[in-house]
Order: C-alpha cells, then sequence, then structure tokens
C-alpha cells in the first residue's frame, strides 16, 4: 500500500511538472520573435530581448531560484567585458580558499566557475560552496524577486556603448564562421544594435536600471565601468572587496595580494592558459578563446565611422546624460 501511495504521488509530481513545463512552451510560442543577422532566434520578454533558447532556463530562475544574503550576482550587458571581471570577482571573494597556484582559473575558463544562470539548467545553483557566485544577462527588474528583496550584493559591469558594439561584432562574426553562417558589416551590425533587437536589449534601459539602483541603494548595487577597471585595478578591486564584506587586510595590501589578483586575472595571463585556448564552454557552441580578443579601451576608434559615434552620442544625451551617467566617445 505504502508503496502505491509513493508511486501515485510520483505521478503527481511528474504530472505537474509537465504542465508546467507545457505552460512554459506555450508561454514562449506566443511571444514576438527577432529573425535579425544574429542567431539563435531572440524573443521578446518582459519587455527585453532573450535568446529564445535561453527562456526556459531564465523563466525557472525566475519563479524559482531563492536568494541568500551571502550570494553574490555579477551583471553585465553582453560583450561589455564580462569574462575579466568574472576572473577578478571570483579571486577576490575566493582568496581564502584558493592562492595564484592552486586557483581553479588555472583549469577551469572564468564563464564556469562564475556561471549564468539562465545558461544552466534548473535547479541550477544548488550545492555550490557559499558565498554563491553567479552571473547573469537580464535587466534589473527582471531579476528574481527574492534577489531584489534580500540583502544580496549585485555587482554590475558595464563599458563604453561604441567598445561594446565592437566587441559584439567580433564575438558573433566568430560564432557565425564556426556555424558556416553568412557574415554582415559592423554597419549592419550597429543598425540591429540600434534598433535594440539583439541579446538582452533595450542596451540604455540595462544599464540605467542598474545605474538608478546603485544611486539608491548602494549598499545593495555597485556599479562598476571597464575603463575605471583598466585605469585603476587596485582601487577597484579594493571597492570590491569593500562591498562583497571581505575587505583586503592591512598585511594583504603590503603583502602584495592585489596585485597578484591583479596580474593572475589579467586578459593577457588568462588568454595564455591552456584551458581558454580550446573547447567550448559546457552546455553552449561557444568556443572559449571567443571570450578573449584585445580587452582594450577605446578600440572603437578604429573601426567605428564618425556619422556612427554622432548618434550614439545623441542617445547618451537622451537617455543617460540627465542621469549623470557619462561614457567618452570624443
Amino acid at each position: 500500500m505504502a508503496h502505491q501511495q509513493l508511486s501515485s504521488l510520483s505521478d503527481v509530481s511528474s504530472s505537474k511538472e509537465h504542465d508546467q513545463e507545457d505552460a512554459i512552451d506555450e508561454l514562449i510560442a506566443s511571444l514576438p520573435i527577432s529573425k535579425g543577422l544574429v542567431r539563435p532566434v531572440h524573443s521578446l520578454y518582459q519587455n527585453f530581448w532573450c535568446p529564445t533558447p535561453l527562456l526556459p532556463n531564465l523563466i525557472a530562475f525566475q519563479r524559482h531560484f531563492e536568494a541568500k544574503d551571502k550570494d553574490i550576482l555579477l551583471v553585465s550587458h553582453p560583450k561589455s567585458g564580462t569574462t575579466w571581471p568574472k576572473a577578478l570577482v571570483f579571486s577576490v571573494v575566493n582568496r581564502s580558499r584558493f592562492g595564484i597556484s592552486n586557483t581553479p582559473l588555472l583549469s577551469s575558463n572564468p564563464h564556469e566557475v562564475v556561471p549564468f544562470i539562465e545558461h544552466k539548467p534548473w535547479p541550477g545553483p544548488d550545492g555550490m560552496t557559499e558565498p554563491r557566485l553567479l552571473a547573469t544577462h537580464i535587466p534589473y527588474p527582471a531579476l528574481p524577486e527574492s534577489v531584489r528583496r534580500s540583502d544580496c550584493p549585485i555587482i554590475y559591469i558595464c563599458r563604453n556603448p561604441l567598445d561594446t558594439v565592437v566587441s559584439s561584432w567580433h564575438f558573433h562574426l566568430q560564432v557565425a564562421r564556426s556555424e558556416d553562417r553568412p557574415e554582415w558589416s559592423l554597419e549592419e551590425h550597429f543598425e540591429t544594435f540600434c534598433r535594440e533587437e539583439i541579446m538582452f536589449r533595450p542596451f540604455w534601459d540595462h544599464i540605467t536600471g542598474y545605474w538608478k539602483e546603485s544611486l539608491e541603494r548602494p549598499r545593495k548595487v555597485l556599479f562598476l565601468k571597464y575603463e575605471d577597471l583598466k585605469e585603476d585595478i587596485v582601487g577597484q578591486l579594493k571597492k570590491v572587496a569593500e562591498f562583497v564584506g571581505l575587505p583586503f587586510t592591512e598585511e594583504e595590501e603590503e603583502g602584495g595580494v592585489i596585485e597578484e589578483i591583479a596580474k593572475m586575472c589579467s586578459l593577457k595571463t588568462l588568454q595564455g592558459l591552456e584551458v581558454n585556448k580550446s573547447g567550448k564552454l559546457l552546455n553552449t557552441i561557444l568556443e572559449k578563446r571567443s571570450f578573449f580578443r584585445k580587452g582594450v579601451v577605446g578600440d572603437w576608434v578604429d573601426h567605428v565611422a564618425p556619422s556612427m559615434v554622432d548618434r550614439v552620442n545623441s542617445i547618451m544625451q537622451e537617455k543617460i546624460s540627465p542621469l549623470g551617467l557619462r561614457f567618452k566617445t570624443r
């Protein structure tokens, strides 16, 4: 009898899960889609464009993820220099567990040690060592309520929009070539960018959403610029450590721990590691080496036409300048 009851309960649970999956499939099928240059197809979900294959994971994350106050969420818009900050934040948070000689970064890509939640099938982060360090590209309003309600810190990394456009173009070209798909020009990519129809856009809403939260709740959201990391890596790492409640001690500073982390996590070092030279990220079609290009500030100068610069400046003047946010584009 007990066995029959357990079987019955299992059947009910399985039926509920199946119904939920069907409901999610129906929801996704009802969403507007973009068939632009970039693949895969993107769906307009909660006012932002999300790669359709990622939506089941993302929806499960929204509905079921229970944030803990010690969790740390690293957020960025795609191609905003995310790979480098992932390595930096991981090393700062886990420096009591790992030294330079035994850091997991020697054998794992930064995107593997700090996984994107939307790339992980549910239940996702269960079983991770605390503090759980997770990443996402989704806009602030789309974060699970438990994340917004909890005290878990959010670190947002952004980058000059013109450098973001150039980085995005190169990245997607590599993906297209690996799949023998047609290539497209920077001009075509720029137009797609301005139409806000690819990869977690609207771009400007993404940035301003986290910027506003960082102003209103500075203990909740730390807003970092890629350019500031490049200019003052030591100062920025100290800021990150203090923000997550793990400030560097005087002994660590005098012992050069911050500089060691910066050197280990430099793009030059990471790019030179065998683990990042070949192979694909788990559950993706993305080559590990595709995440390492120049990583320099102002690369857009060699690619972007003056008319594009003027157009971006005009948009920034309308969208972000009134909020006190600035990017150098001259």
